[in-house]
């Protein structure tokens, strides 16, 4: 892949949803806020982020919105802005096209709070920023070998061809590859989207079906923290590196 000039500092950190899988551990706190290892959820991800030159963050908030906005305004290392979806929750699709207006217009990074790894030999969102190409990709997700995943229970989401473009798994029973939660892409990509409550995924498919879509692999353990268990494996795999 061609080597990406461009370093992101403006990211979307998708925070808005509801955590029913996580409770009770949500029961009063929004899913963004539960700690693993004794820091927030997205804090974990705030950290990548800011380590790889983000220096704004989008927020979209919906339940507990007050608390997680009190929280993050306790960071002084990026500015943080609030897309606010307390009238209702948009979904990943649907919150981008809200927060559109606050993204710019150079290229961002788009990150759910529920995934967290170690790193392997390169950092993993390096990675996906140096293999950023425009010219050929609509969207460039980050992933990961199923073998490589904890808390991660489904039969994996794509297959990768050698230049790197993505094929959804479809009938298929097994996909090598799992979605880890981040993705990045150009916001003028997002104008096009339909207003109101809808998922990235048919984007995605039709990025495919052009060959746009592409994909980076990353090489440590990713842990997507979707429950109670997950959480205590996360917990129990990071003191591992720490």
């Amino acid at each position: 892949m061609t080597a990406s000039a461009v370093t992101p500092e403006t990211a979307m950190v998708l925070a808005a949803g509801l955590g029913t899988r996580m409770q009770p551990l949500t029961d009063a706190r929004p899913k963004a806020l539960v700690e693993v290892g004794g820091k927030a959820l997205i804090d974990h991800m705030l950290d990548r982020l800011v380590a790889v030159g983000v220096t704004r963050a989008v927020v979209n908030v919906h339940a507990f919105a007050d608390m997680l906005q009190t929280h993050l305004q306790g960071r002084r290392d990026l500015e943080i802005l609030f897309s606010d979806e307390r009238a209702g929750l948009m979904e990943t699709g649907g919150g981008l096209r809200a927060a559109r207006g606050l993204l710019g217009d150079a290229p961002i990074l788009v990150a759910n709070i529920d995934s967290v790894w170690t790193e392997g030999q390169a950092p993993a969102l390096r990675r996906l920023i140096d293999a950023w190409d425009p010219a050929r990709m609509d969207d460039l997700l980050l992933l990961t070998p199923l073998e490589r995943s904890l808390g991660f229970e489904g039969p994996g989401d794509f297959f990768r061809a050698d230049d790197g473009r993505l094929t959804h798994r479809g009938a298929a029973k097994r996909a090598p590859l799992a979605y880890m939660g981040v993705h990045m892409l150009e916001p003028r990509t997002i104008d096009a989207w339909p207003p109101g409550p809808h998922g990235v995924f048919p984007h995605w498919m039709r990025f495919a079906e052009r060959g746009r879509l592409h994909g980076v692999v990353a090489d440590g353990l990713w842990i997507h923290v979707g429950d109670p268990a997950a959480r205590d494996a996360a917990e129990a795999s990071l003191a591992t590196v720490s």
